[in-house]
């Protein structure tokens, strides 16, 4: 069995995609089991994996993007293929990362359909205890980066409020605003109360307010996802993290035009639902790439793929995250891995060029 690891590129003009599908080390494990690894030169620099070290640990170097898909049975990438490289993709190729199909051009579906591709979103794979074991990890970067970010934007010279997260002693702390309870809204709430900022997350589940009680060594404020809360909320907020996620459907909008209206000036949204089409009104990816922007007098970030930002770090995790299944996918094949594990089938949008999600016609 042989992989290809292309070089990723940009989602956008202006976003850069620093990541790489597989570490240094993934390639060891994949080679250790026999398996032939074919990666495309300087696609590892991004997050300093340079190709020297690739290569001691078994991969072969090649100098076009073609020659990699081209010689790959499995196409490992971290984002979906970009219009430029859809020419490469051969047919019944398997072809695995954050597809994000239910935002995806129709172009490219209507390629991966065409060429008989077996198509495996990472955002899809559940396992039994209804976990997202890929996405997961990605979730708990993001939010753990969006600390660093907002306090970025919230300085005077970004624009922003000109207000300290944490306060200091007789000035009080910034009010952040949660919309989501999952691994990333979990994530994010953490952080932030970690240093003091006042946080306040909002769910549709009890059962995720408990845990946030139940674990969280300082106290956040929980309130349901109600219409009357939310825009509560938000009048006062000085940092709003949009954490909604619906696996496989565009995310529905919790923030309206007239709500951002209401907000404070200098005040940050930072939309990290944008890859399923965001829960803010006014989130959008820019065509030319231009994340950071003002509606309202309020700062916009909507980067689609912030972990990009620590790409060294993410590589690693996502490269633990995938090669259980490379494992098997190596030892037992296609369909007998499908067989023996229903959470890779669960990724499944496209199989041999046939529609498995519904919601995708």
């Amino acid at each position: 069995m042989t992989f290809g690891i292309p070089k990723e590129l940009s989602l956008y003009t202006g976003i850069p995609e620093y990541r790489v599908a597989i570490s240094p080390m993934g390639v060891r494990e994949l080679t250790s089991l026999n398996a032939k690894v074919y990666i495309e030169n300087g696609a590892g620099e991004g997050a300093n994996f340079p190709d020297i070290e690739y290569e001691k640990n078994g991969a072969t170097i090649v100098f076009s993007k073609e020659e990699v898909y081209k010689r790959a049975d499995i196409v490992v990438k971290v984002q979906a293929p970009q219009p430029e490289e859809y020419k490469y993709i051969k047919e019944e190729q398997i072809l695995t990362g954050f597809l994000h199909l239910i935002t995806a051009p129709k172009d490219f579906i209507k390629t991966l359909i065409d060429k008989k591709i077996t198509a495996i979103g990472y955002e899809l794979i559940k396992n039994e205890s209804g976990r997202y074991p890929i996405v997961q990890p990605m979730s708990d970067i993001a939010g753990k980066l969006s600390v660093q970010i907002a306090g970025r934007l919230l300085e005077s010279a970004s624009g922003g409020r000109g207000i300290l997260l944490g306060g200091i002693p007789g000035i009080p702390s910034a009010e952040v605003v949660i919309l989501g309870a999952g691994i990333l809204g979990q994530a994010a709430a953490r952080s932030f109360s970690n240093i003091g900022a006042n946080v306040y997350v909002l769910d549709l589940h009890r059962k995720k307010f408990e845990e946030i009680i139940q674990h969280f060594e300082h106290p956040i404020t929980t309130l349901f996802a109600s219409n009357y809360n939310i825009e509560k909320v938000v009048k006062f907020a000085d940092v709003i993290i949009g954490a909604v996620s619906v696996p496989g459907q565009k995310t529905p909008i919790l923030i309206t035009k007239e709500m951002i209206k209401s907000m404070k000036k200098g005040a940050v949204i930072m939309d990290f639902s944008i890859n399923q089409g965001g829960c803010v009104e006014t989130s959008k990816i820019s065509p030319t790439g231009k994340f950071i922007y003002i509606v309202d007098d309020v700062i916009h970030f909507c980067m689609p793929n912030t972990p990009t930002l620590v790409a060294r770090t993410t590589t690693h995790v996502l490269t633990g995250s995938l090669i259980p299944y490379f494992r098997h996918l190596i030892k037992e094949g296609l369909e007998n891995t499908l067989t023996n594990y229903p959470e890779i089938q669960q990724g499944i949008y496209i199989d041999k060029g046939k529609m498995v999600k519904e919601y995708l016609y």
